[in-house]
């Protein structure tokens, strides 16, 4: 037997096999003996016919046929004997038999790539360093007084926005004329709001029950027109009638209502001015976390970039489709593209593959691991929180998937120590090119 491999990307090979005929006859009888079995003839019984006859009629087909058969036996035997630890179905791309003389096949297959890792220390990155603003806290004191506000009926819309208008609304023309499609609608409308059209918030100040008042928005939005997009822009005009008006009444801050918020766990209102600074900074010390992670995980890739084993992505692939295709189903979309949806996850499921690859042989190289210490640590952190014995919880994470956060977690670690890492303002982040910030 002669065999070659060739090595196509760091996760695809070729391998070329010749067999002479003799190292193979007898499994190509044995394969023919087999194809004879379901063969009847006229005055023969089924696998009754008589092999030089079946030879004659058929000539060397039935040893073509079993050739094939015998390159894919084959080959898993080579595999074995070579240790060329295939992944997925491997294809037999090219066959070659000439009956009596030898047998030539190509097989195209995936393995698992032994990567050399480099370059995942030492690295410079940058990342935002948000602090929280006064206004943040004000506003979310604002938005907890709405939440425990109060209104009553009044007769006119005063100059703060702390209204609630009830209006009839029908779309018109630019000159005033209501539009014959176009049907009136009743809706309420609280003028705090953010996101309330600015005209509706000034055009009904000063306005009583009965009173109208105009207003306009800019419509902008997209079309499909075959394979591009087109961007249209209408303005719509509409006008309102006024049929009531509520004030909304704002609660005084005081300790009672800090208590009622934060169920008995504040009571002055620096303590909660406090409590709500915690909060958002602890909120955008995750989100800086989980960039790092992001920027930490693209850079390595890109450093250590390789093509992937497709087995794999198809696989990573098909399960990002299939949740998309369940969240779009929750969602209400009655059409699911699968061939787009595809196209825009490819690219994530090739990043997702990569990087499960990369940081193995990062655990490797670095002998990072997980240990019963390691479970008994965090098993006692857990008994403290929940109450439960440690050795029940111990049990749990070895069925569970705890360890390969856990790992996941040493691995970040083990990265934020080995590479530079800076805070910088956020203004400054936002205004440097991509390749900057790495």
């Amino acid at each position: 037997m002669e065999y070659k491999i060739i090595d196509l990307t760091e996760s695809e090979k070729e391998v070329e096999v010749k067999l002479p005929y003799d190292e193979i006859k007898k499994e190509i009888e044995s394969e023919v003996l087999k194809q004879t079995k379901n063969i009847q003839l006229p005055g023969f019984r089924k696998g009754k016919v008589p092999l030089s006859m079946i030879k004659k009629r058929f000539g060397d087909a039935l040893e073509y046929e079993a050739s094939e058969k015998v390159a894919n036996a084959m080959f898993w035997e080579v595999s074995k004997e070579k240790e060329l630890n295939p992944i997925g179905q491997p294809q037999l791309i090219d066959i070659k038999f000439n009956p009596g003389e030898e047998l030539f096949f190509k097989v195209k297959y995936e393995i698992l790539p032994e990567l050399a890792v480099k370059d995942y220390k030492g690295n410079k990155i940058e990342l935002p360093d948000f602090k929280v603003r006064d206004e943040e806290i004000e506003h979310e004191i604002e938005h907890i007084l709405k939440a425990n506000s109060t209104t009553g009926d009044v007769e006119t819309v005063g100059e703060d926005n702390n209204y609630i208008i009830n209006i009839e609304i029908q779309r018109v023309d630019e000159n005033g004329n209501p539009l014959q499609e176009s049907k009136p609608e009743v809706v309420d409308i609280d003028l705090t709001n953010e996101r309330v059209n600015s005209e509706i918030i000034e055009n009904s100040k000063g306005k009583k029950a009965g009173d109208s008042f105009t207003f306009s928005f800019k419509d902008e939005h997209t079309h499909k027109v075959g394979d591009k997009e087109e961007k249209h822009v209408e303005n719509l005009h509409y006008n309102a009638k006024l049929n009531s008006v509520k004030k909304i009444i704002m609660p005084e801050l005081n300790e009672e209502l800090i208590k009622k918020v934060t169920k008995e766990k504040l009571s002055t209102e620096q303590e909660l001015r406090d409590g709500i600074k915690k909060d958002i900074q602890s909120y955008y010390d995750q989100k800086v976390g989980e960039l790092l992670r992001d920027k930490l995980l693209q850079l390595i890739v890109e450093k250590n970039d390789f093509t992937p084993p497709q087995t794999m992505v198809r696989t990573v692939l098909d399960d990002l489709v299939k949740h998309e295709e369940e969240a779009q189903k929750k969602a209400g979309y009655k059409k699911f593209d699968r061939e787009d949806v595809e196209k825009k996850l490819l690219k994530t499921a090739e990043l997702e593959v990569k990087w499960f690859l990369i940081k193995k042989a990062i655990f490797k190289k670095e002998n990072i691991s997980v240990n019963d210490d390691d479970l008994k640590e965090l098993a006692k952190k857990d008994a403290e929180k929940t109450g439960l014995p440690e050795d029940k919880l111990i049990n749990y994470y070895k069925t569970s998937n705890i360890g390969e956060r856990l790992l996941d977690n040493k691995l970040f670690d083990f990265l934020k120590e080995q590479n530079e890492i800076t805070k910088v303002d956020p203004e400054n982040l936002i205004n440097k090119k991509p390749e900057e910030t790495k």
